[in-house]
C-alpha cells in the first residue's frame, strides 16, 4: 500500500503547480455537479409531483357526472347504490357537504387513503376547480400525494369532493434513479475531464515551464539569457518582462562591480608604482650619503635637493589620493552664490604667471552667478589650465579660456593648441592614474591625478565634464555647471 502511494506521489507530486491546479479545478468542479444535483432533485421533485398530481386530477375529471349523482340521497341509497371506480396506482373517496367519507376504490398496494381534516375538505368545496396537491401520511405512516377535486351534477351543483391519492415511494424512488443516474454521469465526466485535461493543462503550462528552464540556465552562470516575452500569455509575459529588467540590472551591478574592483585594482597598482618611484630615489641618496657623500658638501648638496624634490612630489601626490578619497566618500559640498566671472578675473594674473611665454586668451563674461566652492572651483580651473600649458610648447603655445552663460547652465571652456590626444585615449582622460603620454607627464612631475580631481569635482557641483580633441591641432575641456546647482542628486 505504501509503495502504491509512493508511486501516485511520484506521477502526482502535491507541491506541484500542475497537480494543486488540476486537483482545485476538480473541486470546484465536484462543488457545482454537487449543487446542480441537489437542484435538480428539488426542482424535479417539484414537477413530478406536479405532473402526478395533474394526472390524478385528470382522471378524477374523467368520471361522468352521471356516477356521482347516485352519491345524492339518503345514507341507506347510497349504500346501496354506491358506485365503484378502478383508477390505476391510485385510491379514490367521495367526500359530501356533510363530511362523509365514502372510499370508492380498493386499496393500492394494500395502502389506506388518507383521511384529511373536515376543515380541508370544506375548503376544497368552496374554492374553483385547480390544481392543488399536498403530501400526507395515512394512519400507517405512509406517505402519499392527495388530490382534491371538486365534482357537480348534471345540474351543476356542487355535490362534494373527490379525494384520490397515490404512495409517494414510487415517485421518490424515480427521482432517486435520477439522482443515481446524474452522480455516474457526473463522476463519469471529471474522469474523463481528469485525463482530458492533464495534457491542457501541461501544454498550457509550458511557457512556465520554459522559464524554469531558462533560469536554471541562468542559474549555471548564462547572465545574458533572457526570459522569452512573447509566449503568448499576458501574465508570464509580464513576468518575464520583470524578470528581464531585473536581471539586466543585476548585469549592469555585476559589470559596476568588476569595473569597480578593476579601477581599485589599477588604482592601488599605479599608486604602488608612483609612491614607489619617490621613496627609491630617496632610499638611493641615502645611500649615497651613507657611503661617504655626507663630507663632501657638494655632493651633499645635490642629494638633499633632490631628496626634497622627490618629498614634495610624494607629499602631493598624497595629498592628491586624500582628496579623491574624500571627494568619494562626501562628494557634497558646500555651495555659495557668488559671481564666477569675478572669481576668474582675479585669477587671471596668477595663469599668466604659470603660462609663462605662451600667449594666454580669456573671455569671462561679467556678472555670471551660480552656486560653487570657490576653492574647490580655483582647483578645476588650476588643473584644466596646467594641464593646457604641459601640453603646449613654451613658446608657440596658445591657450584659450572663454566663460559663457546658458539658459540653465554656464560653460568654462579651456582649449590649447598642443599635440593633442589620441582617439584610443580619449574615453580614459579622466580615470585615475591614466597618461597618455608618460614621458611627458612625469617630466613635470604629474601621476594622472589631475582631471580625475577635476572631474571629482564637476561632479559635487552637479555640473558635466567632456572633452574633444584633434591630433595636432590641440584639446579642448568643456566645463558645464547649473546655474541653482545643489550638489549631486543622491543615489
Amino acid at each position: 500500500m505504501r509503495d502504491t502511494f509512493r508511486r501516485l506521489r511520484g506521477w502526482f507530486p502535491l507541491e506541484s503547480l500542475r497537480v494543486q491546479l488540476l486537483s482545485r479545478t476538480l473541486l470546484i468542479l465536484a462543488a457545482l455537479l454537487i449543487l446542480v444535483g441537489l437542484l435538480q432533485y428539488v426542482l424535479m421533485k417539484d414537477v413530478v409531483y406536479k405532473s402526478e398530481a395533474s394526472s390524478l386530477q385528470s382522471q378524477a375529471r374523467s368520471i361522468p357526472p352521471i356516477a356521482w349523482e347516485r352519491m345524492e340521497g339518503d345514507k341507506q341509497d347510497k349504500e346501496e347504490q354506491l358506485p365503484f371506480f378502478f383508477i390505476p396506482k391510485a385510491n379514490l373517496a367521495f367526500i359530501d357537504w356533510d363530511g362523509n367519507y365514502t372510499v370508492l376504490s380498493d386499496e393500492y398496494q394494500n395502502v389506506a387513503p388518507p383521511r384529511l381534516a373536515a376543515e380541508q375538505y370544506e375548503k376544497a368545496l368552496k374554492r374553483k376547480p385547480e390544481l392543488n396537491y399536498s403530501i400526507v401520511k395515512n394512519d400507517a405512516g405512509t406517505e402519499q400525494l392527495v388530490v382534491l377535486q371538486p365534482t357537480a351534477s348534471k345540474s351543476g351543483n356542487i355535490i362534494g369532493v373527490i379525494q384520490i391519492s397515490t404512495p409517494t415511494a414510487p415517485l421518490k424512488e424515480l427521482l432517486l434513479r435520477q439522482l443515481a443516474t446524474f452522480i455516474v454521469l457526473s463522476l463519469l465526466a471529471m474522469l474523463l475531464g481528469l485525463f482530458g485535461y492533464l495534457p491542457v493543462l501541461r501544454k498550457t503550462l509550458v511557457p512556465l515551464f520554459n522559464m524554469v528552464e531558462t533560469a536554471e540556465q541562468i542559474d549555471a552562470g548564462n547572465l545574458a539569457r533572457r526570459f522569452s516575452t512573447a509566449q503568448r500569455q499576458e501574465e508570464i509575459d509580464r513576468l518575464a518582462a520583470s524578470f528581464n529588467g531585473m536581471l539586466e540590472r543585476l548585469e549592469a551591478s555585476f559589470k559596476a562591480e568588476q569595473e569597480t574592483k578593476e579601477q581599485m585594482r589599477r588604482l592601488v597598482a599605479d599608486a604602488s608604482h608612483e609612491l614607489r618611484t619617490p621613496l627609491t630615489s630617496i632610499h638611493g641618496f641615502l645611500e649615497v650619503l651613507l657611503r661617504g657623500a655626507a663630507n663632501k658638501p657638494e655632493q651633499l648638496n645635490r642629494a638633499l635637493q633632490s631628496m626634497h624634490s622627490e618629498s614634495e612630489r610624494l607629499n602631493k601626490l598624497v595629498q592628491n589620493l586624500l582628496l579623491l578619497a574624500r571627494l568619494d566618500r562626501t562628494p557634497h559640498l558646500e555651495l555659495l552664490p557668488g559671481n564666477l566671472g569675478e572669481l576668474l578675473g582675479e585669477m587671471e594674473p596668477q595663469l599668466r604667471i604659470l603660462a609663462g611665454e605662451r600667449q594666454v586668451d580669456m573671455e569671462i563674461k561679467e556678472q555670471i552667478t551660480c552656486k560653487y566652492d570657490s576653492d574647490q572651483l580655483k582647483q578645476i580651473v588650476l588643473n584644466l589650465f596646467h594641464n593646457a600649458v604641459q601640453h603646449t610648447d613654451s613658446k608657440e603655445g596658445h591657450i584659450h579660456v572663454v566663460l559663457t552663460e546658458e539658459k540653465n547652465w554656464i560653460q568654462l571652456v579651456v582649449s590649447d593648441n598642443g599635440p593633442g590626444i589620441g582617439s584610443e585615449h580619449l574615453p580614459h582622460v579622466f580615470e585615475r592614474f591614466y597618461r597618455s603620454d608618460s614621458s611627458r607627464t612625469r617630466k613635470y612631475g604629474g601621476a594622472g591625478l589631475g582631471l580625475s580631481i577635476t572631474k571629482a569635482i564637476v561632479d559635487a557641483h552637479g555640473g558635466t565634464i567632456h572633452v574633444t580633441s584633434e591630433e595636432g591641432k590641440g584639446s579642448r575641456f568643456y566645463v558645464r555647471l547649473p546655474k541653482e546647482s545643489s550638489g549631486p542628486e543622491s543615489p
